[in-house]
């Protein structure tokens, strides 16, 4: 699936899915990190196990929310890493990684000052 979406805030985008990862410009990602400068391979734990330290790359810049893309299907992450993050001042919305993708480039396309985390789609 291809995305279109124009990009008036700089930063990566999400153009369209590739396999069960992301193609963002011309590169593919099974799972991906996003802040709004940079796209980098990300080696995610568990959902279970996510916490403060696997997403210290987004978090060191305090944006304003994480979008956690849970794979597949939405699933909750753990409360205490919604706590910590909250605890910073930093929201927490998760949704499946589809949802995330498009999501990213919405408010991304609004200017808004966010990071997002996204699983393997077959997560």
């Amino acid at each position: 699936m291809r995305m279109e979406r124009e990009n008036r805030a700089g930063g990566p985008i999400v153009r369209g899915f590739a396999g069960n990862g992301f193609r963002v410009e011309d590169t593919a990602y099974r799972a991906l990190l996003l802040t709004v400068d940079r796209a980098a391979e990300w080696s995610p734990p568990a959902l279970a196990d996510l916490d403060e330290a696997a997403l210290g790359p987004l978090v060191a810049d305090q944006p304003e929310f994480v979008l956690i893309g849970t794979g597949a299907t939405l699933v909750r992450p753990p409360q205490a890493l919604v706590a910590a993050l909250e605890a910073r001042e930093i929201g927490v919305e998760a949704m499946d990684s589809r949802a995330a993708a498009r999501a990213w480039g919405v408010l991304r396309s609004e200017g808004r000052r966010i990071a997002a985390a996204l699983y393997p789609l077959d997560a």
